[in-house]
């Protein structure tokens, strides 16, 4: 299922700027097919894409939500990138920049983020499908940027996690319902938690490098 690009970019500039309910939720598929002028199953393939890419989520039933703006805000650029990304390339990336926000957020990061981290950490082991872990997981490294107290840093941390989730999420899709009781990452993500926690910048840097090499691994290993 292809969505049309010109559809698709013209759905996100609306998203970015629309006013929507408090709760995110966006305008039935009819009025939407309607105010762009296509077809709902044209909008249904755009929504599909958006919701791969974690910018919306769609619930049986209850209608389509917007998941965040600052997301859907660097989609469109995370997007393009990825369309010329190899998942080895975007991991590469993230060995470069990931391993020094964790450093730098064992310095820097407030209870009140760490108390955060822990939390995402918990609700990942409890994610019931890929999606919902994706988008904790997503939560979690955006988290760990901002608790490195660089902007820059967070704006690029943003970019690196859109083209990776681009990158990979075809094939995160296509897993069984959800992740194992002992998949890798969750004692992985505790364990780089409790590093930041203590204030161990050195033990922080190394176990989000073991965090990436193992999961590197497990992408090689799933597409042998």
């Amino acid at each position: 299922m292809r969505a049309n690009n010109e559809v698709l970019e013209q759905l996100r500039s609306w998203v970015t700027s629309a006013e929507l309910r408090e709760d995110g939720r966006l305008p039935p598929e009819r009025e939407l097919a309607e105010r762009f002028g296509i077809s709902r199953a044209e909008l249904r393939k755009a929504l599909a894409v958006m919701e791969a890419e974690g910018g919306v989520k769609r619930h049986v039933g209850r209608g389509t939500f917007l998941l965040r703006n600052e997301l859907v805000q660097a989609l469109p650029l995370a997007v393009d990138i990825a369309s010329r990304t190899s998942p080895p390339e975007a991991m590469q990336v993230r060995l470069i920049v990931e391993p020094e926000i964790a450093r730098l957020a064992a310095l820097k990061a407030t209870s009140a983020q760490i108390a955060h981290m822990k939390e995402l950490c918990a609700q990942m082991r409890a994610s019931r499908t890929w999606s919902e872990y994706e988008d904790l997981d997503w939560r979690f490294h955006n988290l760990l940027a901002e608790a490195s107290g660089n902007n820059l840093l967070v704006e690029l941390q943003r970019l690196v996690n859109g083209v990776r989730r681009a990158v990979v999420w075809g094939h995160l899709a296509k897993r069984p319902v959800g992740p194992s009781p002992d998949y890798h990452s969750f004692a992985e993500h505790d364990a780089l938690t409790e590093a930041i926690a203590n204030r161990d910048r050195r033990g922080a840097a190394e176990a989000m490098r073991l965090h990436l090499n193992s999961t590197a691994s497990t992408m090689l290993d799933e597409h042998a």
